[in-house]
């Protein structure tokens, strides 16, 4: 499980830390309260708040970190049953994780259609539209296309309820860079079996982690996530493996 955390050493401020995090820092979109540059109703009135956002989000300016190479790292060794991430910034794809390895809970960039009959866009001709300043038109209802970014108000991908089928197979969870705040992503932490094992790794305590007295299978590493993988990498002895795995990619 995975979420903004693991972007903030790309340069892509999360959510909620004090200070920095993006519903901080959302004056210039002049939204009138930060939850509604991601709500369905304030878009249909106003899309251009998170067209804004959206053309610095768009996949391209950011590059994947020791954190998404890990994730990648992990599928390379066999051991990567899924990766349930809440980002929508598309680095767990950069860093060359396969789709179908991904389930991307609150939407993706990939793919595009309209907010309102939900007729498919081509995604690359919506982002062109949406880069040069103009917000891309459905052509059967005239509604205005949006990136497949899950809303508040919005229903989340299919591909979601297989955590289902997932979880209850998992030898080992692990959690990175998320506030374990938003439901129902937050709540799937609770799917594994009781003796799985639960590792988090991240900034602080979230979630159940913070249960007094805790599962006596849990696990947690707070600290700079990539500082926390690097160690990791040295204790397993992988770090000419993931040399190699991010030299691949950037060829």
């Amino acid at each position: 499980m995975a979420g903004a955390g693991i972007s903030t050493a790309s340069g892509i401020p999360d959510f909620r830390t004090p200070g920095s995090g993006l519903y901080d820092n959302l004056e210039k979109y002049n939204v009138p309260y930060p939850e509604a540059i991601f709500d369905i109703d304030y878009f249909t009135y106003n899309p251009e708040p998170f067209f804004a956002l959206a053309r610095e989000l768009y996949p391209g300016k950011y590059k994947p970190n020791v954190a998404h190479y890990f994730l990648r790292l992990l599928h390379e060794k066999g051991l990567l049953l899924r990766c349930y991430t809440q980002n929508i910034d598309g680095l767990e794809r950069m860093a060359g994780i396969p789709p179908e390895k991904l389930v991307e809970a609150h939407g993706t960039f990939s793919t595009a259609s309209c907010h309102l009959c939900y007729t498919p866009y081509p995604a690359k001709e919506a982002q062109d539209c949406i880069m040069n300043g103009n917000s891309p038109r459905c052509n059967v209802c005239y509604g205005v296309v949006k990136p497949d970014i899950v809303f508040f108000g919005e229903d989340l991908p299919k591909s979601f309820s297989n955590f289902s089928k997932d979880f209850p197979k998992a030898d080992l969870l692990i959690v990175m860079g998320t506030s374990l705040e938003i439901e129902p992503f937050a709540n799937i932490v609770h799917a594994v079996r009781p003796n799985v094992p639960r590792l988090l790794i991240n900034r602080d305590l979230v979630g159940p982690f913070k249960n007094k007295p805790s599962r006596r299978t849990d696990v947690v590493e707070l600290g700079e996530l990539c500082e926390v993988i690097r160690k990791f990498m040295s204790a397993l002895n992988w770090q000419t493996d993931m040399d190699d795995v991010i030299k691949s990619q950037k060829l």
